[in-house]
């Protein structure tokens, strides 16, 4: 049957720095916890036997420099700069040795959350979908080649709403690498191209309000910039 009812919106594409070709996105998945100080802002200990996850959908995509609504729903709405993996090859599980070999590059997303709908979730034991996966809320930049980026280690991610700097550490505070999450996270899905990996926020997480902007980095990577708008 090739036939369809209706049209479903087309995957979002992800600029590629220096190239005519975009990036699809397939999937979204997204560590939690993944610095130990974000962790303890947060009330918790850092997990260190194994990382665990959330997904979005990639209708979330929100390309750098756009405004976006302040989120409905919710009326604590927080920033969460991350560092952000393109998968561009077929990875089933992979080694950690073998995992670089299926990263297409790298990425700064920010992702948004509805802090108030997390934290209810998590106190009646129920999935954190409302407070992660919604619509406007992993926000992207560019991607740079992995072989342009070169080795993962002491670059600065950071984050700030207006001119106040919210978020500041470097990517070897990582509790799980880049090779480790993908290999990890590739022993439960056949991990393809165009899934993005949100690898974890840093401490300094906060609210934001309507006429905010933010703009974050990673050393070595295309700038990211949102502003928020008002309410729908």
């Amino acid at each position: 049957m090739t036939e369809t009812l209706f049209d479903v919106p087309a995957a979002p594409v992800i600029p590629v720095a220096g190239e005519a070709a975009g990036f699809p996105v397939h999937r979204i998945f997204c560590v939690g916890r993944n610095y130990a100080a974000h962790a303890a802002e947060m009330g918790h200990e850092v997990d260190r036997e194994a990382p665990f996850y959330f997904t979005k959908p990639a209708s979330a995509i929100v390309l750098s420099g756009a405004e976006t609504p302040y989120a409905p729903g919710t009326e604590d709405l927080h920033h969460e700069v991350e560092f952000v993996i393109a998968i561009g090859a077929p990875a089933f599980r992979v080694s950690v040795e073998d995992a670089p070999s299926a990263v297409f590059g790298y990425a700064v997303g920010v992702d948004m959350t509805r802090r108030d709908l997390q934290q209810q979730a998590r106190v009646k034991g129920r999935p954190w979908d409302f407070g992660k996966a919604f619509e406007n809320s992993a926000i992207i930049s560019e991607i740079t080649r992995a072989a342009e980026f070169g080795e993962i280690g002491p670059q600065r991610i950071w984050l700030k709403v207006g001119e106040e700097t919210k978020q500041d550490q470097k990517l070897s505070d990582l509790v799980w690498s880049v090779p480790e999450v993908v290999s990890h996270l590739s022993g439960y899905y056949h991990l393809l191209p165009g899934d993005l990996i949100y690898t974890g926020t840093p401490s300094g997480v906060g609210p934001v309000q309507p006429g905010d902007v933010l703009t974050g980095g990673v050393d070595g990577l295309a700038p990211i910039e949102l502003r928020i708008g008002p309410p729908e």
